[in-house]
């Protein structure tokens, strides 16, 4: 992604742009991309996004927030979905007082040189989200580019929206997580020391260290995952939690995952972990004993699970 800095102004052929922040880039956000990638085509133009990092909400201090997308993953995300061109505005105080009109004219016109704006059903922009779709309009026709809405996608009855994805993490129901976002959610992080106590029952876990603190974790509990160690994809169990079995232990909340048919040493180095399905809430047990055998089940449900590899993003074009 391009910052957009004080002194650019790109020469983009015919930008067609949409613009947002886009975390989790959801199926409702694929559509809006799909719709400025053919709008694009049809006028030989060029297909362009401007988003916003960081997080308006971070910057802002509107509460505890967590995201659904860092700003790498966000990269990734986007250059899956086959978008070569987007630009992100850093997000200040400074430019969050910016009005509607200085907004686009400042950043869509004079710098983007915006010739198509395309935006979604919710879209509000400006100082304090001010700037409505009737807005727009107004200014679309005063700065001469044209203007096109996509309308909400609507699934089982309900909008997607980044907002229903969070709740369903943060509930632990990762298949509707899935459903929404149009790929399996995942985090990323490197391996750290632990406790090495799985090593010790036969269940050695590499213990997770997220590249972001601000990403959103699923609830606590076991899981059905895929993790992905130097471009290759491994079946695996990943738990989320406090460890309540062993008494004797500090109880922090780690993020840990035992792969299957592995063996390698891979420690301070990067990982990502693909959520395909909750097993189990997190369990006390009376013994180690009892909790070996539930991670037998455990590990024979995730293969039953786990049939294929994690599914990303297709490509728009």
């Amino acid at each position: 992604m391009t910052e957009i800095e004080d002194n650019i102004s790109t020469n983009l052929t015919y930008p067609v742009i949409t613009t947002g922040t886009f975390d989790g880039l959801h199926l409702g956000h694929q559509k809006v991309l799909a719709e400025t990638i053919r709008i694009a085509n049809k006028y030989n133009g060029t297909p362009s996004v401007l988003t916003f990092w960081p997080h308006p909400r971070h910057v802002l201090g509107k509460g505890e927030f967590s995201l659904l997308n860092t700003f790498e993953e966000k990269k990734q995300l986007f250059n899956n979905l086959g978008i070569e061109h987007v630009f992100y505005q850093p997000f200040t105080l400074d430019f969050a007082k910016l009005s509607s009109e200085e907004y686009v004219e400042k950043i869509l016109v004079k710098k983007l040189k915006v010739k198509v704006l395309v935006v979604g059903y919710d879209h509000q922009f400006g100082k304090e989200r001010t700037g409505k779709f009737e807005t727009l309009g107004e200014l679309a026709e005063k700065f001469n580019f044209k203007l096109e809405r996509v309308a909400a996608l609507d699934m089982d009855g309900l909008n997607v929206s980044s907002t229903k994805i969070r709740t369903a993490l943060e509930v632990g129901n990762v298949n509707q997580a899935n459903k929404m976002l149009g790929y399996d959610y995942f985090i990323s992080g490197t391996v750290v020391e632990g406790f090495k106590v799985g090593r010790e029952i036969g269940f050695p876990t590499a213990n997770i260290k997220l590249t972001d603190d601000k990403k959103l974790l699923p609830t606590d509990g076991v899981y059905a995952v895929y993790a992905k160690v130097e471009e290759k994809f491994y079946q695996g169990m990943l738990s989320i939690g406090y460890r309540p079995t062993f008494e004797n232990q500090p109880h922090v909340r780690s993020v840990e995952v035992n792969l299957f048919n592995f063996s390698k040493e891979i420690y301070n180095m990067p990982i990502a972990i693909y959520f395909i399905e909750r097993l189990r809430d997190e369990v006390k047990y009376k013994s180690i004993d009892e909790l070996i055998s539930q991670l037998h089940i455990d590990k024979e449900n995730s293969i039953n699970l786990l049939k294929s590899t994690p599914k990303m993003p297709d490509c728009l074009k």
